[in-house]
C-alpha cells in the first residue's frame, strides 16, 4: 500500500466510492456511500470530512463526492488486493464465488504487496476475478470492456454474462443454483410489466424469471 497511513475503515470508504463510480456514472452522495458501506449517514459524512482533510476526496456540502487523484490511486490499490485475493480463494482453496467477498474484505488490508505479487504470479496474472471484475495491474491500470446491464436489453437479445455484482452472497447463490455464471449465455424472452420481472432462456433452454434487483447486478455483452 501507499506510504500514507490510512486505516482499514477509511480504505474501505475509498474502495466504496471507487466501486460506486465503476458501476454507475451518477453523482455519488453520502447517502449512497452509507447504503453501500452499511453504515449510518452520519458515519459516512464524518468519514468523508476526514478523507477530504487528507486530500483523498473532493466534496461540497450536500454535493457529490469524488476521489482525488491520490484517493483514486489508493482505492485502486485496495481493489487490486481484494480481487486477487478473491481469485486465489476460488482457484486455490475451493471457495465458491459467494463466499469470497467478505473474506477478501478482511484480508486485503493486512497482506503485503509482496504477498499480492506472489498470488498474482501463482494465478498466472489473471485479468478478472471470479465475478468478472477486472483486476488492476501493479501500475493501477484496468482493462475494461463496454458492457450493458441485463436490465436494459430488449426481447430477443442474446448475451453472454461478463460481470456479476458481488455484494449479495444470497443473490450469487441463487444465480449459481440457476446455472448462471461468468460466460453463461442468455436470451431475453419477454417481460412481465406488472410483476417487474423478465423471462430469460439459458443455453440449456431453461426459462428463468428475474426481477430488476437481480438483473441490475449483471453486466453482459451482446452476441
Amino acid at each position: 500500500m501507499s506510504e500514507l497511513n490510512i486505516s482499514a475503515s477509511y480504505q474501505n470508504y475509498l474502495k466504496t466510492i471507487w466501486t460506486l463510480a465503476e458501476w454507475s456514472e451518477a453523482p455519488i452522495t453520502a447517502s449512497d456511500i452509507a447504503q453501500r458501506a452499511k453504515v449510518k449517514i452520519s458515519s459516512a459524512s464524518d468519514a468523508i470530512k476526514r478523507l477530504k482533510a487528507q486530500g483523498l476526496v473532493a466534496h461540497t456540502p450536500y454535493g457529490a463526492v469524488s476521489l482525488t487523484a491520490l484517493g483514486k490511486k489508493l482505492a485502486i490499490e485496495v481493489v487490486r488486493r481484494h480481487r486477487l485475493i478473491e481469485t486465489y480463494l476460488v482457484a486455490e482453496l475451493g471457495y465458491t464465488w459467494d463466499q469470497v467477498h467478505t473474506e477478501a474484505d478482511n484480508l486485503e488490508h493486512y497482506v503485503s504487496d509482496f504477498f499480492i505479487s506472489k498470488i498474482e504470479a501463482k494465478l498466472g496474472y489473471p485479468q478478472t476475478d471470479p465475478h468478472g471484475d477486472p483486476i488492476p495491474n501493479p501500475a493501477g491500470k484496468i482493462e475494461k470492456s463496454p458492457l450493458r446491464r441485463l436490465t436494459d436489453l430488449k426481447t430477443g437479445t442474446k448475451v453472454v454474462v461478463k460481470r456479476v455484482f458481488d455484494d449479495d452472497p444470497k443473490l450469487l447463490q441463487y444465480f449459481a443454483a440457476q446455472g448462471i455464471e461468468i460466460g453463461s449465455q442468455l436470451t431475453v424472452k419477454g417481460n412481465h410489466p406488472y410483476a417487474d420481472a423478465t423471462e430469460y432462456e439459458t443455453e440449456q433452454q431453461k426459462i428463468l424469471t428475474l426481477g430488476k434487483n437481480a438483473t441490475d447486478a449483471v453486466l453482459v455483452e451482446i452476441i
